[in-house]
């Protein structure tokens, strides 16, 4: 009989123990509740200090409230300051924040928070702030792994690659982009404008020709063809007459295709006006010079009234 009461004395302790316990836990998250609530009326109207303060009691209370996690990194990135860089309370708030960070993107289940997050902590590691690169690398790869579609990511990981000194990982990165996105524009852009720090002309061009084949319809991409060519034909005085006047040639083709589909597209007039300019500076023939020149001027005059004319709109 002693013996049963006993058992049955230990059951009744180890019941109200566990109802202790889960009490405690619903006290916790009450108390999580309300700091959040006060904290984020306090990031509101950017007072981050005393946000972060609550946000650290948020996440004290209750750690399955990861969103928490962000807002209290971004108080405390927003506390840093560049411009005193070195003092150690001021680094602090930098390594809270990227710790925060890096806990919100671990933890965090919805996927657009997390790649939020994980794009705060590569700009944590940049120039201004840790001035890491390499830190940086895998947290793109990780944002690449959550969506390989993403066009951006390839672009700054290819970047951070060639500010290295590594062109060959960094054309990769943007092959790899267009292969994701084929129809994306300004993957053809990223490549061309990669191609072009490289010296290398021809695939410049030919990744400006691609882009702008993928929207036909958009003269912007013609105008920039032209440009292009123009910049060749007019800068680089090593190339010989011949190989101007093709450039030449195939600036005004493009700058025509721009204007064939908007015909008052001032940068468009004003680049076929630049190409007519530098023919005439290259050829020999007197009359077709004074011809050029005289398309030149027309083209000028055609700008400036265009000019004009959106001036007298606004």
């Amino acid at each position: 009989m002693q013996r049963r009461f006993k058992a049955a004395s230990w059951v009744v302790v180890l019941a109200a123990f566990s109802l202790t316990l889960g009490g405690c836990g619903q006290i916790n998250r009450l108390k999580a509740k309300t700091a959040f609530k006060d904290a984020n009326l306090l990031y509101q109207q950017q007072d981050y200090k005393k946000a972060a303060e609550k946000y650290e009691i948020v996440v004290q209370n209750d750690p399955d409230l990861t969103s928490a996690y962000f807002y209290l990194a971004n108080s405390y990135d927003n506390l840093y300051k560049p411009s005193r860089k070195g003092e150690a309370a001021n680094d602090d708030f930098l390594k809270k924040a990227i710790d925060n960070y890096r806990k919100c993107a671990d933890k965090e289940k919805d996927p657009k928070l997390k790649k939020l997050s994980l794009e705060y902590l590569v700009n944590a590691y940049g120039p201004d702030k840790m001035a890491d690169p390499a830190q940086a690398v895998p947290l793109i790869e990780e944002m690449i792994r959550l969506d390989p579609t993403e066009p951006t990511n390839y672009f700054v990981l290819s970047k951070m690659y060639e500010d290295a000194g590594d062109y060959e990982v960094a054309e990769q990165q943007l092959l790899k982009a267009k292969e994701m996105r084929p129809n994306e524009t300004s993957t053809y852009r990223q490549l061309a404008g990669f191609y072009n720090r490289q010296g290398e002309f021809e695939k410049t061009m030919q990744a400006l020709n691609e882009g702008a084949a993928k929207e036909p319809n958009n003269p912007e991409g013609y105008y920039t063809i032209a440009q292009y060519y123009w910049e060749k034909a007019y800068r680089d005085f090593r190339l010989k007459d011949a190989d101007k006047l093709r450039y030449i040639a195939l600036g005004v083709e493009a700058a025509d295709k721009a204007l064939q589909l908007k015909p008052d597209y001032m940068d468009a007039v004003k680049s076929k006006e630049l190409l007519r300019r530098s023919e005439a500076l290259v050829i020999k023939d007197p009359v077709r010079q004074a011809a050029l020149m005289k398309e030149a001027k027309e083209l000028s005059d055609r700008y400036n009234d265009l000019k004009m004319k959106k001036a007298g709109g606004k």
